[in-house]
């Protein structure tokens, strides 16, 4: 609190009104099934966006970052902000997402942003800045946003204004998390339960490789869900069952889209499946399906890549651990992998003296645990 206020101070000369926090997320079962109508089982973690903001006077939305210090302020006219390319477009979608909906400004605002979330290593850096900016938003501007809102908010800035054709799954736990549990999410209906993690501690390997889904095969993989779709005559490709889509397989005759429906429906069974070993405390039966994921997100789905296989079967074999797979949209990114508690530093010694044997670098490694969605801490 006392870093990001005298931050804002710093930058804007004057004391922000109000600081809220806006969690990252892991997926631990249930990737790409998200706009595919099917079940996810991701959870909020501690790393996160940290926001600063006040109303300001001058009509103009004013953002600044930690992370890019060399940019400065940018600002941004209060009314029609056209997009510039830059981190910046992100919350200013929000804004935009927030007019669309009656809810337009009546004064500027600057906002000050820091964070330890590393951006670019798929542990939704982006969804945790709009659910910040959304919390931000509601507490300056009196905007009346529950937190089911605030996810919708997010998911509809990115999709309409950003250009990532992306599901729900990222703003709904960055912004509905629960410390202690994973959320099994119906993303066809968005009803949810919480599942407890239990005596399971999560660690998250960065592999360095950065992904940018706007530029990248995310949006290829979400057409090619749909035209299997079409091909099967269905409302969502997670409607159907494992068996369902075994009988109608052939109705697919393309290869790649039969092998993206294959991984969706499957993936969602194996969230559902998750969520029923984690009720019942089974955690060797959730680390075999957390492995039957990452084996699919690769053999089926397409979206990983070398450095995330090495991390992924480096951690399946050593001492304490579960289970372990990539986590995010892919192509880069991070692995997450669930331990005993008491094995996690000889994992993380484990794990990066492998990598750097492997690839000359080690990698960033994160212990974390679940924790509450975005949240308002001052006032």
């Amino acid at each position: 609190m006392e870093d990001i206020v005298s931050g804002f101070k710093s930058i804007y000369d004057y004391a922000p009104e109000a600081v809220c926090f806006a969690p990252g997320r892991i997926n631990l079962i249930g990737e790409h099934t998200d706009y595919n109508g099917g079940l996810v089982l991701p959870c909020a973690i501690q790393l996160g966006i940290q926001c600063a903001g006040a109303r300001n006077r001058d009509k103009k939305l004013r953002f600044y970052s930690t992370d890019y210090p060399e940019e400065g302020i940018i600002d941004y006219p209060l009314h029609s902000p056209e997009l510039r390319g830059c981190w910046a477009d992100y919350p200013v979608s929000v804004v935009r997402a927030a007019a669309s909906l009656g809810y337009s400004l009546d004064s500027g605002a600057d906002f000050y942003i820091s964070g330890d979330l590393p951006e670019g290593a798929g542990l939704s850096s982006s969804a945790a800045l709009e659910a910040a900016t959304g919390v931000m938003l509601r507490t300056l501007f009196s905007i009346p946003l529950t937190q089911q809102v605030l996810a919708l908010l997010g998911q509809f800035a990115e999709n309409r204004f950003i250009g990532v054709n992306c599901g729900i799954m990222d703003q709904f736990v960055c912004a509905m998390g629960k410390a202690g549990h994973a959320l099994l999410l119906d993303t066809n209906t968005l009803s949810f339960n919480t599942v407890p993690l239990g005596n399971a501690a999560p660690v998250i390997v960065n592999s360095g490789v950065k992904h940018s889904l706007a530029a990248s095969a995310y949006n290829d993989r979400r057409r090619e869900c749909e035209t299997a779709r079409g091909y099967l005559s269905v409302p969502s490709l997670c409607s159907l069952t494992p068996e369902e889509l075994e009988k109608r397989l052939h109705m697919i005759p393309d290869e790649i889209c039969r092998k993206r429906a294959r991984h969706a429906v499957y993936e969602s069974e194996r969230a559902r499946l998750g969520a029923e070993a984690l009720y019942r405390g089974d955690l060797h039966s959730f680390g075999q399906l957390m492995n039957l994921s990452h084996a699919s997100l690769r053999n089926d789905f397409e979206v990983s890549c070398e450095e995330l296989d090495f991390l992924a079967e480096t951690a399946q074999g050593l001492p304490g651990v579960y289970g372990s797979r990539m986590t995010g949209g892919g192509f880069g990114g991070c692995t997450v992998s669930l331990l005993e508690p008491e094995e996690v530093d000889n994992f993380v010694s484990a794990i990066r003296k492998a990598y750097f044997s492997r690839y000359g670098k080690e990698p960033d490694v994160y212990p974390v645990s679940a924790v509450d969605g975005a949240v308002s801490t001052f006032p």
